[in-house]
Protein backbone atom coordinates (compact mmCIF):
# COMPACT_ATOMS: atom_id res chain seq x y z
CA UNK A 1 0.00 0.00 0.00
CA UNK A 2 2.82 2.40 0.83
CA UNK A 3 4.49 1.83 -2.54
CA UNK A 4 1.18 2.34 -4.35
CA UNK A 5 0.56 5.57 -2.44
CA UNK A 6 4.05 6.76 -3.35
CA UNK A 7 3.29 6.05 -7.02
CA UNK A 8 0.13 8.16 -6.80
CA UNK A 9 2.01 11.05 -5.22
CA UNK A 10 4.63 10.80 -7.94
CA UNK A 11 1.91 10.89 -10.59
CA UNK A 12 0.43 14.05 -9.14
CA UNK A 13 3.84 15.71 -9.10
CA UNK A 14 4.64 14.63 -12.65
CA UNK A 15 1.32 15.75 -14.09
CA UNK A 16 1.53 19.10 -12.29
CA UNK A 17 4.65 19.67 -14.40
CA UNK A 18 3.17 18.27 -17.62
CA UNK A 19 -0.27 19.89 -17.59
CA UNK A 20 0.78 22.53 -20.11
CA UNK A 21 1.98 19.84 -22.49
CA UNK A 22 -1.21 17.89 -22.64
CA UNK A 23 -3.71 20.05 -24.53
CA UNK A 24 -6.95 18.81 -22.93
CA UNK A 25 -10.13 20.20 -24.44
CA UNK A 26 -12.13 22.86 -22.60
CA UNK A 27 -14.58 20.27 -21.28
CA UNK A 28 -12.05 18.66 -18.93
CA UNK A 29 -8.97 20.86 -18.71
CA UNK A 30 -10.07 22.53 -15.47
CA UNK A 31 -10.70 19.17 -13.83
CA UNK A 32 -7.32 17.85 -14.97
CA UNK A 33 -5.48 20.94 -13.79
CA UNK A 34 -7.18 20.84 -10.43
CA UNK A 35 -6.20 17.23 -9.91
CA UNK A 36 -2.63 17.84 -11.01
CA UNK A 37 -2.21 20.94 -8.83
CA UNK A 38 -3.19 19.31 -5.54
CA UNK A 39 -0.26 19.41 -3.08
CA UNK A 40 1.76 16.22 -2.80
CA UNK A 41 1.45 16.20 1.00
CA UNK A 42 -2.36 16.16 0.89
CA UNK A 43 -2.98 12.44 1.34
CA UNK A 44 -6.73 12.66 1.05
CA UNK A 45 -6.44 14.48 -2.27
CA UNK A 46 -4.14 11.84 -3.71
CA UNK A 47 -6.09 8.80 -2.60
CA UNK A 48 -9.50 10.04 -3.70
CA UNK A 49 -8.19 10.29 -7.26
CA UNK A 50 -7.44 6.57 -7.35
CA UNK A 51 -10.30 4.85 -9.18
CA UNK A 52 -9.59 1.40 -7.76
CA UNK A 53 -9.58 2.31 -4.05
CA UNK A 54 -12.74 4.31 -3.35
CA UNK A 55 -15.42 1.63 -3.28
CA UNK A 56 -17.80 3.58 -1.07
CA UNK A 57 -17.73 6.53 -3.44
CA UNK A 58 -18.34 4.17 -6.35
CA UNK A 59 -21.34 2.57 -4.66
CA UNK A 60 -22.81 5.88 -3.60
CA UNK A 61 -22.44 7.34 -7.07
CA UNK A 62 -23.92 4.24 -8.65
CA UNK A 63 -26.94 4.29 -6.29
CA UNK A 64 -27.99 7.88 -6.95
CA UNK A 65 -31.40 7.54 -8.63
CA UNK A 66 -31.53 10.64 -10.86
CA UNK A 67 -28.02 10.85 -12.27
CA UNK A 68 -28.43 9.13 -15.61
CA UNK A 69 -30.17 10.85 -18.53
CA UNK A 70 -33.50 9.27 -19.36
CA UNK A 71 -34.19 7.92 -22.82
CA UNK A 72 -37.20 5.91 -23.97
CA UNK A 73 -35.59 4.53 -27.11
CA UNK A 74 -31.81 4.40 -27.17
CA UNK A 75 -29.94 4.98 -30.46
CA UNK A 76 -28.19 1.62 -30.27
CA UNK A 77 -31.37 -0.39 -29.85
CA UNK A 78 -31.75 -2.88 -32.69
CA UNK A 79 -28.40 -1.98 -34.27
CA UNK A 80 -25.88 -4.68 -35.27
CA UNK A 81 -23.18 -5.56 -32.77
CA UNK A 82 -20.40 -2.96 -32.68
CA UNK A 83 -17.02 -4.58 -33.26
CA UNK A 84 -14.72 -2.52 -31.07
CA UNK A 85 -10.98 -3.10 -30.78
CA UNK A 86 -7.99 -1.71 -28.94
CA UNK A 87 -4.26 -1.27 -29.47
CA UNK A 88 -1.77 -3.65 -27.88
CA UNK A 89 -0.34 -1.29 -25.24
CA UNK A 90 -1.79 -1.50 -21.75
CA UNK A 91 -1.89 2.26 -21.17
CA UNK A 92 -4.80 2.42 -23.62
CA UNK A 93 -6.86 -0.44 -22.22
CA UNK A 94 -8.91 1.42 -19.61
CA UNK A 95 -9.95 4.43 -21.66
CA UNK A 96 -10.92 2.09 -24.52
CA UNK A 97 -13.06 0.15 -22.05
CA UNK A 98 -14.69 3.34 -20.78
CA UNK A 99 -15.77 4.24 -24.32
CA UNK A 100 -17.04 0.67 -24.76
CA UNK A 101 -19.17 0.94 -21.62
CA UNK A 102 -20.60 4.33 -22.60
CA UNK A 103 -21.57 2.98 -26.01
CA UNK A 104 -23.45 0.24 -24.19
CA UNK A 105 -25.27 2.92 -22.19
CA UNK A 106 -26.50 4.23 -25.53
CA UNK A 107 -28.08 0.83 -26.18
CA UNK A 108 -25.40 -0.64 -28.45
CA UNK A 109 -24.26 -4.22 -28.10
CA UNK A 110 -20.47 -3.88 -28.19
CA UNK A 111 -17.86 -6.61 -28.44
CA UNK A 112 -15.16 -6.65 -25.77
CA UNK A 113 -12.15 -4.63 -27.02
CA UNK A 114 -9.71 -7.32 -25.95
CA UNK A 115 -11.15 -9.61 -28.63
CA UNK A 116 -9.73 -7.37 -31.38
CA UNK A 117 -6.35 -6.28 -30.03
CA UNK A 118 -3.84 -5.20 -32.65
CA UNK A 119 -0.68 -3.26 -33.28
CA UNK A 120 -1.46 -0.20 -35.45
CA UNK A 121 -0.36 -1.79 -38.72
CA UNK A 122 -3.09 -4.44 -38.48
CA UNK A 123 -5.53 -2.26 -36.55
CA UNK A 124 -6.17 0.24 -39.32
CA UNK A 125 -6.23 -2.47 -41.99
CA UNK A 126 -8.79 -4.44 -39.96
CA UNK A 127 -10.97 -1.36 -39.55
CA UNK A 128 -10.77 -0.39 -43.19
CA UNK A 129 -11.67 -3.91 -44.31
CA UNK A 130 -14.86 -3.83 -42.20
CA UNK A 131 -13.92 -6.36 -39.53
CA UNK A 132 -13.61 -3.71 -36.80
CA UNK A 133 -15.72 -0.58 -36.37
CA UNK A 134 -13.63 1.63 -34.10
CA UNK A 135 -10.92 1.99 -31.49
CA UNK A 136 -9.84 4.80 -29.18
CA UNK A 137 -6.08 4.32 -29.48
CA UNK A 138 -4.95 6.36 -32.50
CA UNK A 139 -1.79 8.47 -32.08
CA UNK A 140 -1.62 11.21 -34.70
CA UNK A 141 0.11 12.42 -36.75
CA UNK A 142 2.37 9.31 -36.64
CA UNK A 143 -0.45 6.83 -37.21
CA UNK A 144 -1.45 8.54 -40.45
CA UNK A 145 1.35 6.48 -41.99
CA UNK A 146 -0.88 3.39 -41.66
CA UNK A 147 -3.61 5.10 -43.70
CA UNK A 148 -1.42 4.89 -46.79
CA UNK A 149 -1.65 1.17 -47.46
CA UNK A 150 -3.94 -0.35 -50.07
CA UNK A 151 -6.75 -2.86 -49.63
CA UNK A 152 -7.42 -5.75 -52.03
CA UNK A 153 -10.29 -3.76 -53.58
CA UNK A 154 -7.83 -1.07 -54.66
CA UNK A 155 -8.93 1.55 -52.14
CA UNK A 156 -6.51 3.25 -49.80
CA UNK A 157 -6.89 2.27 -46.12
CA UNK A 158 -7.44 5.86 -45.07
CA UNK A 159 -10.22 6.31 -47.61
CA UNK A 160 -12.36 3.98 -45.51
CA UNK A 161 -11.66 5.60 -42.13
CA UNK A 162 -12.69 8.72 -40.24
CA UNK A 163 -10.55 10.35 -37.57
CA UNK A 164 -12.90 11.77 -34.95
CA UNK A 165 -11.43 15.18 -34.15
CA UNK A 166 -11.64 16.41 -30.58
CA UNK A 167 -12.01 12.97 -29.06
CA UNK A 168 -10.13 11.30 -26.23
CA UNK A 169 -6.93 13.28 -25.56
CA UNK A 170 -5.93 15.93 -28.11
CA UNK A 171 -2.31 16.86 -27.48
CA UNK A 172 -2.19 14.34 -24.65
CA UNK A 173 0.58 12.10 -25.92
CA UNK A 174 3.71 13.82 -24.62
CA UNK A 175 6.66 11.76 -25.86
CA UNK A 176 10.41 11.66 -25.54
CA UNK A 177 13.46 9.94 -24.11
CA UNK A 178 14.23 9.46 -20.42
CA UNK A 179 17.82 9.15 -19.18
CA UNK A 180 19.31 8.09 -15.86
CA UNK A 181 19.54 11.39 -13.96
CA UNK A 182 22.68 10.71 -11.94
CA UNK A 183 24.60 9.36 -14.97
CA UNK A 184 23.63 12.39 -17.04
CA UNK A 185 24.62 14.83 -14.32
CA UNK A 186 27.92 13.09 -13.56
CA UNK A 187 28.88 13.18 -17.25
CA UNK A 188 27.55 16.61 -18.19
CA UNK A 189 25.10 15.17 -20.70
CA UNK A 190 22.79 17.70 -22.34
CA UNK A 191 21.38 15.90 -25.40
CA UNK A 192 21.03 12.63 -27.23
CA UNK A 193 23.12 14.15 -30.01
CA UNK A 194 26.00 14.74 -27.59
CA UNK A 195 25.91 11.10 -26.56
CA UNK A 196 26.19 10.06 -30.21
CA UNK A 197 29.16 12.41 -30.76
CA UNK A 198 31.22 11.32 -27.75
CA UNK A 199 32.53 7.77 -27.69
CA UNK A 200 33.13 8.05 -23.95
CA UNK A 201 29.34 8.33 -23.58
CA UNK A 202 27.79 6.06 -26.22
CA UNK A 203 30.29 3.29 -25.45
CA UNK A 204 28.80 3.06 -21.95
CA UNK A 205 25.49 2.10 -23.59
CA UNK A 206 27.10 -0.58 -25.80
CA UNK A 207 26.10 -3.73 -23.93
CA UNK A 208 26.77 -6.20 -26.75
CA UNK A 209 30.12 -4.82 -27.91
CA UNK A 210 29.03 -4.16 -31.50
CA UNK A 211 30.30 -0.59 -31.49
CA UNK A 212 26.93 1.11 -31.02
CA UNK A 213 25.21 2.37 -27.90
CA UNK A 214 21.70 1.07 -27.34
CA UNK A 215 18.61 2.90 -26.14
CA UNK A 216 15.32 1.20 -25.30
CA UNK A 217 12.79 2.00 -28.01
CA UNK A 218 9.40 0.57 -28.98
CA UNK A 219 8.12 -2.89 -29.88
CA UNK A 220 7.79 -3.51 -33.60
CA UNK A 221 4.71 -2.05 -35.30
CA UNK A 222 3.89 0.50 -32.58
CA UNK A 223 4.85 3.30 -35.03
CA UNK A 224 7.13 4.98 -32.47
CA UNK A 225 9.72 2.37 -33.47
CA UNK A 226 9.55 3.55 -37.09
CA UNK A 227 9.74 7.18 -35.99
CA UNK A 228 12.90 6.46 -33.97
CA UNK A 229 14.46 4.63 -36.90
CA UNK A 230 13.75 7.74 -38.98
CA UNK A 231 15.21 9.96 -36.25
CA UNK A 232 18.43 7.92 -36.26
CA UNK A 233 18.74 8.37 -40.03
CA UNK A 234 17.71 12.04 -39.99
CA UNK A 235 20.16 12.98 -37.23
CA UNK A 236 22.97 10.69 -38.44
CA UNK A 237 23.20 8.99 -35.06
CA UNK A 238 25.65 6.45 -36.47
CA UNK A 239 26.77 5.43 -32.97
CA UNK A 240 23.31 4.70 -31.57
CA UNK A 241 20.71 2.00 -32.21
CA UNK A 242 17.26 1.10 -30.94
CA UNK A 243 16.59 -1.97 -28.81
CA UNK A 244 13.17 -3.50 -29.54
CA UNK A 245 11.40 -5.96 -27.28
CA UNK A 246 8.29 -6.10 -25.10
CA UNK A 247 7.92 -2.66 -23.56
CA UNK A 248 7.25 -3.78 -19.99
CA UNK A 249 10.39 -5.91 -19.99
CA UNK A 250 12.46 -3.07 -21.44
CA UNK A 251 11.07 -0.57 -18.94
CA UNK A 252 11.76 -2.86 -15.98
CA UNK A 253 15.37 -3.23 -17.12
CA UNK A 254 15.70 0.51 -17.67
CA UNK A 255 14.21 1.35 -14.28
CA UNK A 256 16.59 -0.99 -12.46
CA UNK A 257 19.54 0.67 -14.19
CA UNK A 258 18.24 4.18 -13.54
CA UNK A 259 17.66 3.48 -9.85
CA UNK A 260 21.19 2.11 -9.61
CA UNK A 261 22.68 5.14 -11.40
CA UNK A 262 23.73 3.08 -14.44
CA UNK A 263 23.74 4.42 -18.03
CA UNK A 264 20.34 3.94 -19.66
CA UNK A 265 17.91 5.71 -22.02
CA UNK A 266 14.31 4.79 -22.92
CA UNK A 267 11.46 6.16 -24.99
CA UNK A 268 8.25 6.79 -23.04
CA UNK A 269 5.01 8.76 -23.22
CA UNK A 270 2.00 10.10 -21.34
CA UNK A 271 -0.43 9.16 -19.98
CA UNK A 272 1.12 6.08 -18.37
CA UNK A 273 2.03 4.78 -14.95
CA UNK A 274 5.63 4.44 -16.17
CA UNK A 275 6.35 8.08 -15.33
CA UNK A 276 5.24 7.55 -11.76
CA UNK A 277 7.93 4.91 -11.43
CA UNK A 278 10.65 6.73 -13.37
CA UNK A 279 9.93 10.09 -11.64
CA UNK A 280 11.51 12.70 -13.93
CA UNK A 281 13.56 15.12 -11.87
CA UNK A 282 14.35 12.53 -9.23
CA UNK A 283 15.44 9.23 -10.82
CA UNK A 284 15.40 10.21 -14.49
CA UNK A 285 15.34 13.28 -16.74
CA UNK A 286 13.77 13.98 -20.12
CA UNK A 287 16.50 14.31 -22.72
CA UNK A 288 16.98 17.11 -25.28
CA UNK A 289 17.21 16.56 -29.05
CA UNK A 290 19.01 19.16 -31.12
CA UNK A 291 17.24 18.64 -34.46
CA UNK A 292 13.56 17.77 -34.91
CA UNK A 293 12.52 15.16 -37.48
CA UNK A 294 10.67 16.75 -40.43
CA UNK A 295 8.56 15.26 -43.23
CA UNK A 296 11.54 14.33 -45.42
CA UNK A 297 11.00 10.61 -44.69
CA UNK A 298 14.72 9.70 -44.52
CA UNK A 299 14.01 5.94 -44.40
CA UNK A 300 11.62 5.97 -47.36
CA UNK A 301 8.91 4.06 -45.47
CA UNK A 302 5.38 4.21 -46.88
CA UNK A 303 3.61 7.08 -45.13
CA UNK A 304 6.83 8.15 -43.42
CA UNK A 305 6.07 11.82 -44.10
CA UNK A 306 3.63 11.54 -41.18
CA UNK A 307 6.56 11.05 -38.79
CA UNK A 308 7.13 14.82 -38.94
CA UNK A 309 7.47 16.08 -35.35
CA UNK A 310 6.80 19.73 -36.14
CA UNK A 311 8.63 21.90 -33.61
CA UNK A 312 8.84 19.11 -31.04
CA UNK A 313 7.92 20.05 -27.48
CA UNK A 314 9.88 22.53 -25.38
CA UNK A 315 7.51 23.20 -22.48
CA UNK A 316 9.35 21.19 -19.82
CA UNK A 317 11.51 23.00 -17.28
CA UNK A 318 15.17 22.40 -16.52
CA UNK A 319 14.20 20.61 -13.31
CA UNK A 320 12.87 17.66 -15.34
CA UNK A 321 14.45 18.05 -18.80
CA UNK A 322 18.12 18.29 -19.74
CA UNK A 323 19.29 20.77 -22.35
CA UNK A 324 22.34 22.80 -23.35
CA UNK A 325 23.03 25.85 -21.18
CA UNK A 326 20.96 28.82 -22.27
CA UNK A 327 18.66 26.76 -24.51
CA UNK A 328 15.16 25.44 -23.94
CA UNK A 329 15.03 21.68 -23.63
CA UNK A 330 13.13 20.05 -26.52
CA UNK A 331 12.03 16.41 -26.25
CA UNK A 332 12.23 16.08 -30.05
CA UNK A 333 8.66 14.80 -30.27
CA UNK A 334 5.49 16.83 -30.55
CA UNK A 335 2.65 15.95 -28.19
CA UNK A 336 0.50 13.53 -30.19
CA UNK A 337 -3.28 13.67 -30.47
CA UNK A 338 -4.79 10.48 -29.02
CA UNK A 339 -8.04 10.16 -30.95
CA UNK A 340 -10.85 7.79 -31.88
CA UNK A 341 -10.69 6.37 -35.40
CA UNK A 342 -13.71 4.59 -36.88
CA UNK A 343 -14.83 2.91 -40.07
CA UNK A 344 -16.51 5.71 -42.03
CA UNK A 345 -19.54 3.71 -43.16
CA UNK A 346 -20.29 2.63 -39.59
CA UNK A 347 -19.76 6.10 -38.14
CA UNK A 348 -22.06 7.78 -40.65
CA UNK A 349 -24.81 5.29 -39.77
CA UNK A 350 -24.42 5.96 -36.03
CA UNK A 351 -24.55 9.71 -35.31
CA UNK A 352 -24.95 9.14 -31.57
CA UNK A 353 -21.72 7.11 -31.46
CA UNK A 354 -19.97 9.81 -33.46
CA UNK A 355 -21.18 12.53 -31.09
CA UNK A 356 -20.04 10.51 -28.09
CA UNK A 357 -16.62 9.98 -29.65
CA UNK A 358 -16.31 13.71 -30.36
CA UNK A 359 -16.80 14.74 -26.72
CA UNK A 360 -15.22 11.70 -25.04
CA UNK A 361 -12.14 13.12 -23.31
CA UNK A 362 -11.23 11.60 -19.91
CA UNK A 363 -8.65 13.66 -17.98
CA UNK A 364 -5.07 12.62 -18.53
CA UNK A 365 -4.21 12.25 -14.88
CA UNK A 366 -7.23 9.98 -14.35
CA UNK A 367 -6.03 7.70 -17.11
CA UNK A 368 -2.51 7.63 -15.67
CA UNK A 369 -3.90 6.73 -12.24
CA UNK A 370 -6.04 4.06 -13.91
CA UNK A 371 -2.77 2.72 -15.31
CA UNK A 372 -1.35 2.52 -11.80
CA UNK A 373 -4.42 0.59 -10.70
CA UNK A 374 -4.12 -1.78 -13.67
CA UNK A 375 -0.41 -2.25 -13.01
CA UNK A 376 -1.22 -3.19 -9.41
CA UNK A 377 -3.84 -5.71 -10.54
CA UNK A 378 -3.46 -9.06 -12.25
CA UNK A 379 -3.74 -7.25 -15.60
CA UNK A 380 -6.75 -9.28 -16.70
CA UNK A 381 -9.65 -8.06 -18.81
CA UNK A 382 -11.87 -8.29 -15.73
CA UNK A 383 -9.52 -5.89 -13.95
CA UNK A 384 -9.72 -3.49 -16.92
CA UNK A 385 -13.52 -3.69 -16.79
CA UNK A 386 -13.61 -3.08 -13.04
CA UNK A 387 -11.35 -0.02 -13.21
CA UNK A 388 -13.35 1.42 -16.12
CA UNK A 389 -16.67 0.87 -14.32
CA UNK A 390 -15.35 2.54 -11.18
CA UNK A 391 -14.11 5.51 -13.18
CA UNK A 392 -17.54 5.98 -14.75
CA UNK A 393 -19.27 5.70 -11.37
CA UNK A 394 -16.89 8.20 -9.77
CA UNK A 395 -17.25 10.60 -12.73
CA UNK A 396 -20.95 10.12 -13.40
CA UNK A 397 -21.67 13.79 -13.98
CA UNK A 398 -19.01 14.09 -16.68
CA UNK A 399 -20.08 10.81 -18.30
CA UNK A 400 -23.68 12.03 -18.33
CA UNK A 401 -22.64 15.17 -20.22
CA UNK A 402 -21.16 12.95 -22.93
CA UNK A 403 -24.23 10.69 -23.01
CA UNK A 404 -26.53 13.71 -23.23
CA UNK A 405 -24.57 15.06 -26.21
CA UNK A 406 -24.79 11.67 -27.91
CA UNK A 407 -28.57 11.41 -27.34
CA UNK A 408 -29.05 14.91 -28.72
CA UNK A 409 -27.26 13.90 -31.93
CA UNK A 410 -29.51 10.87 -32.31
Amino acid sequence: MRSKFRLLLALLAVFALLTAACGDSDDTSSETTAAADEPADDTSAATTEAPADDTTTTEAAADEPDDEPAADALPGDGQPTVNMGRANWSSGYVHAQILHDLLEELGYEVSSPDGLEFAPDLGYQTMASGEMDLWANSWYPGHYSWHEGDLPDGTRIGDNLTVVEGSVMPGGGLQGMLITKSWAEDNGITSLDQINREEALWSQLDSDGNGKGEFYGCPEDWTCDDIMTAQIAFNAWENLEQTQAGYDAMFAEFLTKAQNGEPAIIYTWTPTSYLAQAIPGETTMWLHQEAILDDSNPTGKEGGESYDQGEGYNGLGSDVCLGPAGEQCNTGWEAADILVTARTEWLEANPAAQALSEVFNPPLIHMAIAGVALNASDGSQSAVEEIAAEWIANNRELANEWITAALAAA
